[in-house]
């Protein structure tokens, strides 16, 4: 069966979103790049979680063209495929409806980093895309949401800000691979959770001082991290 081993991390990176209530029924997927042979694995369409087995995930090329599998692809999947052209070094894209991003995504509202839980993971706010025209909707409409988080990156970093909201629509999230993308999923969803709580108990809540931002960012990632444990060497 090809790319087993990305087969199965797709699979585990689905699996997670269903572990951490981030997805109903059959909401939500997560994709992986194998960037050495430019083939996407994808969690099909409708499928519910419990379901699924590595030989049910879609294997296709960066055009959408089915390579290997019997089942439709994710409906999302030319949305992941603009991004996986887009933004080179990302290797796994999550797509959820969890409720508290979707509710900020629905608001039109980007989510600002009041604290450094939000700033460990998100080096600035998570924007939100401008509002997609009729004719984007309905001609390639999931291209076109592609499209639309591509433009929310113009001037800033889908590496220090791994995730979006789409408006009117939901989350994604990214990551070097599907297990961090959903990872990343996961922690927007709690950090857009806080971000309500804080408006709610202060409306006129500040966003966190850019030093404490970076503080916080730079320990976890870059040249300069030292959160965590040294990784062995090989």
């Amino acid at each position: 069966m090809l790319l087993q081993a990305l087969r199965e991390e797709v699979l585990e990176a689905n699996l997670e979103l269903l572990r951490r209530g981030l997805v109903l029924y059959t909401f939500g997927n997560v994709s992986s790049i194998s960037r050495e042979e430019g083939l996407v694995v994808i969690k099909p369409s409708g499928v519910p979680y419990e379901k699924m087995k590595p030989e049910h995930l879609v294997i296709t090329d960066l055009e959408g063209k089915a390579i290997e599998g019997k089942l439709r692809p994710s409906s999302d999947l030319p949305t992941h495929l603009v991004l996986y052209k887009a933004f080179a070094k990302i290797g796994g894209v999550t797509h959820t409806h969890s409720e508290y991003a979707t509710a900020w995504a629905q608001a039109r509202q980007p989510i600002p980093c009041f604290g450094t839980t939000h700033a460990d993971y998100f080096h600035g706010s998570i924007p939100v895309t401008d509002v997609m025209t009729e004719k984007e909707i309905e001609s390639e409409y999931e291209k076109n949401t592609g499209h639309a988080i591509v433009r929310a990156f113009k001037d800033l970093d889908y590496v220090a800000i791994p995730g979006v909201l789409v408006a009117n629509h939901g989350p994604f999230a990214w990551g070097p691979d599907a297990a961090t993308s959903a990872h990343n999923a996961v922690i927007m969803e709690a950090v857009a959770r806080t971000a309500y709580l804080t408006r709610s108990i202060n409306p006129l809540a500040a966003i966190v001082g850019q030093a404490l931002q970076d503080k916080h960012n730079s320990r976890k990632h870059g040249s300069n991290a030292y959160y965590g444990q040294e990784k062995a060497s090989k």
